[in-house]
């Protein structure tokens, strides 16, 4: 067994390995999470998780990390911050001719990247043990990949708080970070939870397009545009197209508004960089993108997964949303005629048509004052 000296001093070793390896902030913390077990039922049986029935085919797994691996007494958990430089959020908001792609899909997918240095982390403490003369440690790096409830693990780890919007905040930090876990069977110190700074703040709530945040701190995936654009398999409801303006994948909104985010870094990472052919793109041109050149433009990136019929389906709906204009008119019905359409995005592109024939597109309020906050709020990312 380590002496507490030695765990100790092991990790501080940890959060400086994990600084070495990029990680903008490492956190240790148990593995009870008992108090999200009730939390987590309730959503599953209010029907938020919608059709990611991955979130409830494991039962409590998710919250029962040593369930997950077993053996594991501590997860340490670590963010790796991934605001792009120039992000120019309100300006892309405000062209409704311009697609809007969430930031963190800008770039390089960061499953594997943030995976493998985990895993190096893992194999940095196993060396370190090894050396002391002690066995080989049991552990096993996640990135959004497993039945693991992440951002309560960070809340308990120390990295943040979790925001009225549901998502993991930090002071220095904002909320443009990706989280991931090692889980292991050392019993590390743990660290102090950050008590939560919201306050009375409610601009998230207000601001999501589509009330998707029912309550502080829950979210109705199904209402969500993040999971509309990218999660959800077959049809966009009728009833959220309109509100979904520009936004092709996934939704950045909630976090513009948040006053938490004003002071966010840019990232260290290039490969979080936004890749040129998505900074600012016209919807038409992404429209006109046959499969292969989706597969190709879109290599190594998140935005692969949704494949290329739910990104015609999605770049219809914005282009219904889009002012008038003879060449969307044209855009759509020579996308209609192709061969890589099926019925659900014929159906999308008809919507598409109705709604630029009624000319009555325009930037909704909300999406108004969500530009105005980031004028205003974070000038360097407008």
């Amino acid at each position: 067994m380590l002496s507490q000296q030695q765990l100790a001093k092991l990790a501080q070793q940890i959060k400086t390995w994990g600084k070495a390896l990029g990680f903008a902030q490492i956190g240790i913390c148990d593995t009870d999470l008992s108090t999200e077990e009730g939390k987590l039922q309730t959503w599953l049986d209010n029907g938020y998780h919608g059709e990611m029935n991955y979130m409830a085919a494991h039962g409590m797994m998710r919250a029962r990390p040593n369930e997950l691996h077993p053996g594991t007494t501590r997860v340490i958990s670590a963010r790796m911050d991934y605001l792009p430089p120039e992000a120019g959020f309100a300006t892309n908001l405000s062209d409704s001719n311009l697609a809007y792609i969430s930031r963190y899909a800008g770039g390089r997918d960061y499953h594997k990247m943030i995976r493998n240095r985990l895993k190096k982390l893992g194999q940095q403490i196993e060396a370190e043990l090894i050396e002391l003369g002690f066995a080989s440690p049991n552990f096993r790096p996640f990135v959004d990949s497993a039945p693991i409830l992440e951002r309560p693990l960070a809340d308990k780890a120390g990295l943040g708080w979790t925001g009225k919007h549901s998502l993991l905040l930090n002071q220095d930090a904002g909320s443009w970070f990706f989280l991931g876990e090692l889980l292991i069977d050392v019993p590390l110190p743990v660290d102090i939870p950050i008590q939560e700074e919201c306050n009375t703040c409610v601009a998230c709530i207000k601001s999501c397009p589509t009330n998707a945040i029912v309550e502080p701190y829950v979210v109705d995936g199904r209402r969500c545009i993040s999971y509309l654009t990218i999660e959800l398999q077959g049809a966009i409801p009728d009833e959220f197209r309109a509100l979904i303006g520009n936004r092709i994948y996934g939704c950045d909104d909630c976090q513009l508004v948040c006053p938490v985010n004003s002071q966010a870094p840019i990232t260290q990472e290039n490969d979080f960089h936004t890749r040129d052919i998505l900074k600012q793109p016209q919807l038409t041109t992404l429209f006109a993108w046959s499969e292969a050149e989706f597969l190709s433009y879109t290599e190594g990136s998140a935005i692969r997964r949704i494949g290329h019929k739910r990104w015609l389906r999605n770049i219809a709906v914005a282009l219904g949303n889009a002012p008038h204009s003879p060449a969307i008119i044209d855009a759509l019905l020579k996308r209609r005629s192709s061969e890589e359409v099926d019925e659900m995005v014929v159906e999308h592109i008809d919507w598409a048509l109705t709604q630029q024939q009624s000319s009555c597109a325009a930037i909704s309020r909300k999406t108004a004052r969500v530009i105005r906050a980031v004028e205003k709020g974070l000038p360097r990312d407008a």
